[in-house]
């Protein structure tokens, strides 16, 4: 086989086996030694982690990526466990493969979930094994070489639980497909329990954010495909688990990465987001290109307003991309705009009238409003998409010409 030529940002490589069968790994090793690339060689006789630290030789520490194959059927608990070890070993520059000859069909599963790239099962093929080598090296390059993107990235954030950030969210990405024809993605950025999918009716229980950020050094089309799923208007969805599964922390770096390759991936990526400012939250507020920051005109929803606002202004945070919006707003509320306006020093930038009972109704059929059902909510979120899109209205959701100008600021 004549030896393929890499791009020599890739010094050395760190050829790491664990708990497989010495002649597999020399196998292994062959055609890994084929690729023309700097090798390191390390074989671990049993599973390894962050406490069972194997001795590696300086050159395999310091190799500028690693290719690691792992055997998942000894004991696949450790066989994830040393997958993670190995991907913060080398920040993520690591192709993980899963050796397996076990029929059990959760392997595969869990095996992709702890962030292997390929699985090699019962009969070890040289050729399929160097072409996985090559697709793994260029989808890594590719990944390494991409470009800054076009997308938009719009976040829907509540001030406070139960002023309609996830109905809001749902319909703005909806009808940003359905009305505009752009390719979306919704994002349920809760860490567990989010509604995003139950407002939709759609089945999200296996495709969850949180996955696929933790899954960003093999993040690639093909990956992402796995995890969305799709609502019959043509908008993708990225749930959350809905399980409670626990408050695991995501890497802020991880965010920012996973966010710039989304925006390759779609015109527009809304993300319904949780009342927080941990640092993964302000990681997210960071790449969005707009913030919506969401409100109900009441004394407690203000007051939250404000000072989510004001440690947004003390941060080192672009504050200019910070929008307000007052959902379910009535003449007859106690709060004027006005007096809202002077609590949190911003311009209210969208009213939306109150239409909880429809929305109430909706959400229990799981059945976003059509934007062709004319009323005041679908109007106010019909010309908040025309905004996000700058496009005039299509034929199909006219607009009425005159209504809408008293409901902006």
């Amino acid at each position: 086989m004549t030896p393929i030529q890499y791009n020599s940002s890739i010094i050395s490589i760190a050829l790491i086996t664990v708990n497989i069968d010495a002649r597999i790994a020399d196998r292994i090793a062959d055609s890994v030694l084929q690729m023309s690339w700097n090798v390191h060689r390390a074989d671990c006789e049993g599973y390894i982690s962050s406490i069972k630290r194997p001795p590696f030789s300086p050159p395999v520490k310091s190799a500028t990526a690693c290719i690691a194959v792992i055997d998942f059927d000894k004991d696949i608990e450790q066989a994830v466990i040393a997958a993670a070890y190995l991907q913060e070993l080398y920040s993520g520059k690591t192709a993980l493969i899963a050796l397996s000859t076990s029929q059990d069909p959760d392997i595969p599963l869990r095996a992709m979930r702890a962030g292997c790239n390929e699985l090699i099962g019962s009969e070890f093929d040289e050729i399929s094994f160097s072409e996985t080598l090559s697709r793994l090296y260029l989808q890594w390059s590719a990944k390494t070489e991409q470009k800054s993107t076009q997308g938009e990235v719009v976040t829907i954030f509540g001030a406070k639980g139960g002023v309609g950030t996830t109905t809001l969210a749902v319909h703005l990405a909806m009808y940003m497909v359905v009305c505009h024809k752009k390719k979306t993605l919704l994002i349920d950025n809760h860490p567990q329990l989010g509604h995003a999918c139950i407002h939709l009716g759609i089945d999200g229980s296996h495709y969850h954010f949180q996955e696929l950020v933790r899954n960003i050094n093999r993040l690639d089309s093909d990956l992402l495909r796995g995890y969305i799923a799709t609502h019959e208007s043509g908008l993708e969805v990225l749930a959350s688990p809905d399980i409670c599964s626990g408050m695991k922390t995501l890497d802020p770096d991880s965010i920012t990465q996973t966010l710039d390759f989304l925006r390759g991936e779609y015109d527009y990526v809304i993300i319904d987001n949780t009342s927080s400012l941990d640092e993964a939250n302000l990681a997210v507020i960071d790449a969005s290109s707009q913030v919506y920051l969401v409100a109900a005109p009441e004394i407690a929803a203000i007051r939250d307003l404000s000072r989510y606002i004001d440690s947004l202004s003390q941060g080192n945070h672009d504050i200019d991309k910070i929008k307000v919006v007052i959902n379910r707003f009535s003449s007859k509320q106690a709060l004027t705009i006005e007096q809202i306006e002077k609590a949190i020093r911003l311009p209210v930038t969208i009213k939306l009238p109150n239409g909880y009972a429809e929305v109430t109704h909706s959400a229990i059929l799981g059945e976003p409003i059509s934007p062709k059902k004319k009323t005041g909510f679908t109007t106010s979120i019909v010309k908040w998409a025309n905004s996000l899109a700058d496009s005039t209205v299509s034929a199909e959701t006219p607009v009425p010409k005159k209504s809408f100008f008293s409901i902006w600021k």
